[in-house]
Order: structure tokens, then sequence, then C-alpha cells
């Protein structure tokens, strides 16, 4: 849907209900021609009035049909509202279905580049300031712009002069609407970037209280939220400002239809070419369709914020999407292999895009059932190599392969299943402990559960909780400390039981008390699998069968924890600052319990 227009857009994502909206279209227009048969029904009682010629059972007739426009006004109103809001919600949930697709179709590593709060802006916020609008946009735009045509046809079969003397007022108007639109557009995208930057200011205030609180930063904090508060404020009122005067002017002359019919009328009455009831028709018509005209600001308001919610959720409808094959691989083993792997990304900066080189000519062997550690300084490219092996990005040069299969080759569904993949930043999900560890194997048993919990050092913890393994995790795991949270994700790895197991950093926040324990648990998860671990730990991978040392994106050296210590001397500086920072944390650790003893 590349430069497509928000209406093109809006109309397909309305695959599901199209029926339902030709329906609240057609249901529309029928009222609008209900609501023009009671101006008929006035013109022919005035007629009969005035020509002397009124009989009561005339009367009842026309009052009844009358009554019987206005119901018939009402009832296909209200079948078309209740249609296009059932449409309009069909659309939004259509919306946030191909987004929620295409974010699971697209490279991880992309999404996750996303921002959280612009995910949730544009998924939940824009998308749902589309409802309104668009609901109200079919019935109530349909008989705006219907009922104005239908009178001024009804008023061309009276007279055309006074047809046209309805619309004297309307060129006026739209030369003055037309000087205002002219940086409708920029002043209203201006607008909204700026209410998006409050919006962030505000979320980054209320998630960073508790910092701004410690470091007694609340002031300058404050005053940064005072400001973009204020400058939001000023913004909006000198865009009033600039232009009421003309916006009050349109408003004012736009449903000012008697300007033109009343003297022309008046002309043609004294002249003999209209009637006294065709008059009187002529000036209650034209009065008729001002409620309609003074809709218009209200509707381009709308239409605008209806195309810039769009235009946004096409922003991430637009996101590349991994290639990807159906036809299922039959893998002879599992060993993992680097040929000449490079990877860069694009970085966009304010005036140019420059280009990030992570990983450049990787050259690696992991064979089955090894147990493999990634180590070097932060920016090294230890993670990445992690996520392309997960098939997080795509590589840019050279090739992975999972047992002489190029990943490309294995469909994402089959891959995933292959591998289970620990991060440092692990998420749970609101519910109880049990299921978070069972989304590992969703038909897992209960006792299939405790057995995985048991394994990653988690079930003692576990346990000791009010409800046990009922307990819920709380929002992303917030009832849980950091090293609890790793044990559960263990433990869903563990139960997920995929012949490839990568933890990224997955030791991070252990307490030490467990670190023996987790290694233990590490070993029994390796057995019979394909291990590759990322970590700042050096003691929890010493006992690795083989330790791949990366620097600035290139291989530093490769081998045993004791080789290494022999031969690389980046790795004899990491383990020396590993071991002093744990003699250091031992030290605390004894004087602390000397204290409190």
């Amino acid at each position: 849907m590349k430069n497509s227009n928000w209406i093109t857009i809006v109309w397909s994502f309305a695959y599901t209900c199209k029926n339902r909206l030709s329906l609240s279209i057609a249901c529309a227009i029928i009222s609008v021609v209900g609501g023009i048969i009671p101006y008929f029904s006035v013109y022919q009682l005035i007629h009969l009035f005035m020509t002397h010629e009124v009989q009561f059972r005339d009367i009842v007739f026309w009052i009844a049909v009358c009554i019987g426009g206005y119901v018939i006004k009402v009832i296909f109103h209200a079948i078309s509202t209740t249609l296009a809001h059932q449409s309009a919600y069909q659309i939004l949930e259509s919306m946030r279905v191909q987004i929620a697709e295409r974010l699971m179709k697209a490279p991880l590593g992309n999404v996750q580049n996303q921002s959280i709060g612009k995910l949730k802006n544009v998924m939940i916020d824009r998308v749902e300031t589309i409802e309104l609008p668009l609901a109200h946009l079919i019935p109530e735009g349909i008989s705006n712009l219907f009922l104005p045509i239908g009178v001024f046809v009804y008023l061309l079969v009276i007279d055309w002069r006074m047809a046209f003397a309805t619309l004297l007022t309307i060129p006026i108007a739209a030369i003055s609407f037309a000087y205002l639109m002219k940086s409708f557009n920029k002043q209203y995208e201006s607008y909204i970037e700026s209410s998006n930057y409050v919006n962030s200011v505000i979320v980054e205030y209320v998630e960073g209280i508790e910092v701004i609180k410690t470091f007694n930063q609340s002031s300058s904090s404050y005053e940064k939220f005072e400001r973009a508060i204020h400058s939001f404020k000023d913004y909006t009122l000198n865009w009033f400002r600039n232009t009421w005067k003309l916006m009050n002017f349109s408003n004012a002359v736009l449903p000012s239809t008697l300007l033109g019919t009343v003297p022309i009328g008046m002309y043609l009455y004294q002249s003999g070419t209209l009637s006294p009831s065709e008059f009187a028709m002529c000036l209650i018509l034209s009065l008729g369709i001002i409620g309609p005209l003074t809709s218009f600001t209200l509707f381009v308001n709308n239409a605008k914020t209806i195309e810039y919610a769009v235009m946004e959720v096409n922003e991430f409808l637009q996101l590349e999407e991994l290639e990807n094959v159906t036809e299922q691989v039959q893998f002879d083993h599992y060993g993992v292999h680097f040929t000449d792997v490079s990877f860069s990304y694009t970085a966009q900066s304010e005036d140019k895009a420059e280009q990030n080189n992570v990983l450049s000519s990787i050259n690696l062997m992991f064979p089955e059932g090894s147990f493999t550690a990634l180590v070097g300084p932060s920016g090294s490219g230890k993670s990445t190599v992690a996520k392309l092996i997960a098939r997080f990005w795509d590589v840019t040069d050279g090739e992975i392969s999972i047992g002489n299969i190029p990943i490309r080759q294995i469909p994402l569904e089959q891959l995933a299943n292959t591998i289970s993949y620990v991060s440092q930043d692990n998420f749970l999900f609101d519910c109880s402990l049990m299921d978070n560890i069972r989304l590992g194997k969703p038909n897992a048993t209960d006792e299939e559960v405790i057995t995985a919990a048991k394994a990653a050092c988690c079930h003692d913890f576990i346990v000791k909780l009010e409800h046990g393994y009922q307990s819920l995790a709380g929002e992303v795991g917030g009832r849980l400390s950091g090293g609890e949270k790793q044990r559960v994700a263990i433990a869903r790895a563990m139960l997920k039981d995929a012949p490839i197991v990568i933890l990224d950093e997955a030791t991070a926040f252990t307490d030490p008390e467990n670190e023996e324990k987790l290694q233990q648990s590490i070993a029994a998860l390796t057995n019979g699998k394909s291990l590759f671990v990322i970590a700042h730990r050096l003691s929890t991978i010493q006992h690795a069968d083989q330790i791949i040392v990366l620097n600035q994106g290139q291989i530093e050296a490769a081998g045993s924890h004791n080789g290494l210590l022999q031969t690389c001397e980046l790795y004899r500086k990491m383990w020396k600052a590993h071991i002093g920072a744990k003699v250091w944390a031992a030290s605390s650790s004894a004087r602390e319990v000397h204290a409190n003893g």
C-alpha cells in the first residue's frame, strides 16, 4: 500500500465488512431521501392554504406523509449509524491484526528497535482515534453531502434562479476556507508532532520518576515537563489566533443562504415568476441546508485525524518481511556453521544515513551437542552472532547454516521450534508461573513443568510463594526479582527441549549463591544439545567446549578456558577483571554479614 491515499488504505482494511459498509451507505442515502420528504409535504400544505383549496383530509394526508418521511429518516439513519460503528470497530480490529501480523513477519531485530512507546501509541491510541470520526463520517458525511444536493435539485425544479441564489454565499466562504487550507496540512502535521513530543515527555517523566527522586532531579525534570506542556499550549493557541478571524468569517457567511434567496426571491415574486407558496418553500429549503453546510469544518478535521492515524499505521505495514519458505526440511545434525558472515545496519541521523558494520567475515563452526561460549567487550558483536542464528535479522553477506542447510531455506516456524532463545531482558506475562513456563511447550503436563523448574533451580522459590505455581508473575514479571525471572525463562527453554539453546546474557542477574546451581542446570540443559552462551560472568562458561573471543566484530581468538588464558591477552584481562569483581563481591558480603551479626 505504498503511496496510497488514506481512503484507499482504510478501504483495504474493510475487506471483512465491505457489505456492511455498503449497506450503511445505502441506508444513509435512504435517510437523506426521507429527510427531503417533509420539505415536499410542507410545500404542498403551504400551496393548499395559499390557494384556499385546503381540506381536512388533505392536511391529515400531508402531515402523515411528513411524519412518514421523518420516521424513514430517523430509522434508516439509526441503521446506518449502527452499521457504520460496527464497521469502524471491524476496521480497527483489522488494522491491529495486520500490524501484529507484520511485526511477526518482520525481522525481530527491526521490531525490537522500535520504541515501546511508539508501538503502543500507534496500535492503541492512534488506531482508537479513528473509530469515532470513521463511524460518523459515513452516515453523517453522506447526509451532509447528499442533502444539500437533493435540496439544490428540488430548488432547480421550482426555479433555477432560486437554486443558484441559495449557493450565493458558498463561493465567498470557499475562498476563505481555501486560504485557510493552504497551510492546514503543514500546521496539522506540526500539531501532531508537538502532541507526540508532549506525550513522550509525560511518559518519560512518569516512568523515570523513581530515578528522578533518587538523584534529586525533581526540579530540572519537572521544568522539562512543564516547558513541553507550555510549548504545546502556546503552539495550539497561536494556531488558533492566526485562523480564528477567517474561520469565524467563513462560518458566519457559509450558512447565510437568505442573503441570496430573500432579495432574488422578492424580485421574482414581484415580477410574477414565483408564486407565494414557491417563494416560501425556497426560503424553507435554503434554511434546511444550513446544518449540513456548517458541518464542513468538523468533517475536514475528522478526515485529517483519520488520515494521520492511517498513515502512521501504514508505516508499520511497510516494514520489510523476512523471506519465508513453506517446505519443511530434514536435519542430519544440529551443528551451526558461519561462512564469511558479515552484518551491518543503516542508522538514520538527522541529515544522513550511516552504515554501521557490526560483524566482518566471521567463520565459525559449532558442532552438534557442544557448549560454545561467546565473550568479548561490550559492542564486540556477541549478541549479534546469537541473534543471527535465531534469524532476528538476515546476514548482509555470507551464510549461516544448521545441519548444512542455510537458515534462509528453513521455514521460520520450524526454525523457531529448533531454537530456544533466552535473553537478558526476559519477558513474563501477567499470568501464573505455571503458564509462563508452559509457554515453552503448551501441551506440557504440570509434572513436566515442575521438572523443568527444578532443573532451572526455580522450584524452591516458587513453592514458597503464597499460591505456588499458580502465583501471578505480575505485569512484565514485576513481582519477581531479576534472577528469579531469568530462572523462570531458563525453565521455559528447558521445557521447550529444542536441539539448539541460546542464552544471551541469561545469567547476568543470577544471585551469587545460586550461580553453582545454575551452572548445574546449564550442564543439564546442554546434554545432547547445541548450547550457545553469551556471558560477562566468565566463571559460568569456563567449562565450555570452546570459547570464542570477539572484538570489534571480528574473532580475536578461540579455544578452551585454560588455552585462552595462555594465548589470548584480551581474554586474560577479562578473566582477571572478573575474578577481581568476585573477590570484591565476596568481601562486601562478608562485611554485610559481619555488620548484621
